[in-house]
């Protein structure tokens, strides 16, 4: 069977920079105005058509990302996925997901997405404190979120998620818990909760610098961690990657055809691709994007082919995030010793011929599969 294909679009605009945001994204100061707009879809439309020359299969994915795709508005928005299916084409049934700033957002606009083919939803919430949403630097209300989630669904939407970020400084367990059962009223399908990661050259990170922010704690992210994953599965969700919880049918597509190492074409300024074992991605700036395509060119920066070896730590490294793990014997006798040892102390499982990590496991997931890596290199036991 051929792998899964999906296709991005990354969307670069955004009215505004949150503080913790290391993005590929520009603001309307930082481009000179809104004008690159309109030739950011003109010359998205020139590498779609290169892009399905050069890998011409139909997509079962499509995600829209940034960001703030929003800001294209429907008609935008309609316009991208059209192409998509004049280009590449869609698999029956395929899923088509858009990430939505809340505050751009109305009924009317779902409701033209779900009349363009759009099937899915995904809001950036990060939290219902207003207190968190200032630290983070997000423009939204702390209630619009959970209004639009609603809205999506009152429109159509049967798949529509909530992003939120937890272990921002100074937030509480309580501000937490508050964000959580907001979310739950809104009966959406699928959250993604990521730990706030302070990323060097934002603004968050001049802070914590300066001592004007504390920085994140690991044992407080492990505890919010812990209550989150517990509070989303008692409602009906299921773990299906760490960091994200879905009901039963409601698992993000395009996300696992990242993770169980598919196919895609990136699109968009600074986007990035994998096919068969080639990875690739685009010239970052706006302006020199829809320069390269103005000349019929492919905006592509630099491409590499993976080694056997290094397509063997990526599938590692992803499929031990997942739920069902990995088949036991891509790990080689070199780890067996490490393996073990997390079996041992509870952080992995060995079952129908599958490695998984354990609920313990999925806190420190990213050190086991680390240790197993450089266990297979060295040949030794890693401690």
């Amino acid at each position: 069977m051929n792998p899964p294909f999906g296709v991005y679009i990354h969307v670069p605009f955004c009215s505004s920079r949150c503080g913790y945001c290391d993005f590929n994204t520009y603001t309307p100061n930082e481009l000179g105005g809104t004008e690159l707009i309109g030739a950011y879809l003109d010359a998205l439309d020139l590498e779609l058509e290169l892009a399905a020359a050069r890998a011409p299969q139909r997509a079962d994915t499509v995600f829209i990302g940034g960001g703030t795709p929003s800001l294209l508005g429907s008609e935008g928005l309609a316009r991208i996925v059209n192409k998509v299916k004049d280009t590449f084409g869609l698999q029956p049934g395929a899923e088509v997901t858009t990430e939505s700033n809340p505050e751009s957002t109305s009924p009317e606009y779902f409701a033209a997405l779900r009349d363009a083919g759009f099937t899915r939803i995904s809001l950036g919430m990060q939290s219902a404190s207003s207190h968190v949403l200032r630290i983070l630097e997000r423009v939204h209300t702390p209630g619009r979120a959970f209004d639009a989630a609603r809205e999506a669904k009152d429109a159509g939407f049967e798949h529509v998620n909530l992003d939120m970020i937890y272990g921002t400084p100074t937030e509480t367990d309580d501000e937490v818990k508050e964000t959580l059962d907001r979310v739950l009223e809104t009966g959406v399908d699928h959250v993604s909760a990521y730990s706030l990661i302070v990323e060097d050259g934002t603004r968050m990170a001049r802070k914590v610098k300066k001592g004007l922010l504390p920085a994140p704690d690991e044992d407080v992210l492990a505890r919010r961690y812990e209550f989150i994953s517990e509070t989303l599965e008692a409602a009906g969700f299921q773990w299906y990657e760490v960091s994200n919880w879905a009901k039963p049918g409601g698992e993000c597509q395009h996300n696992r055809i990242y993770w169980v190492d598919g196919n895609w074409w990136g699109a968009g300024p600074g986007a990035h691709s994998h096919l068969d074992g080639e990875r690739f991605y685009n010239v970052k700036h706006p302006r020199r994007y829809v320069d390269t395509l103005a000349h019929g060119e492919l905006p592509i920066k630099e491409s590499e082919t993976l080694t056997p070896e290094e397509r063997h730590e990526e599938k590692v490294m992803l499929g031990l995030r997942l739920r069902e793990g990995i088949p036991a014997d891509w790990i080689s006798d070199n780890a067996t010793q490490t393996r073990d040892r997390f079996i041992d102390s509870g952080l992995l499982e060995l079952a129908g011929g599958r490695l998984r990590v354990t609920k313990e496991g999925r806190l420190l997931a990213d050190g086991i599969i680390t240790d197993l890596l450089v266990a297979e290199e060295r040949g030794d036991e890693v401690h």
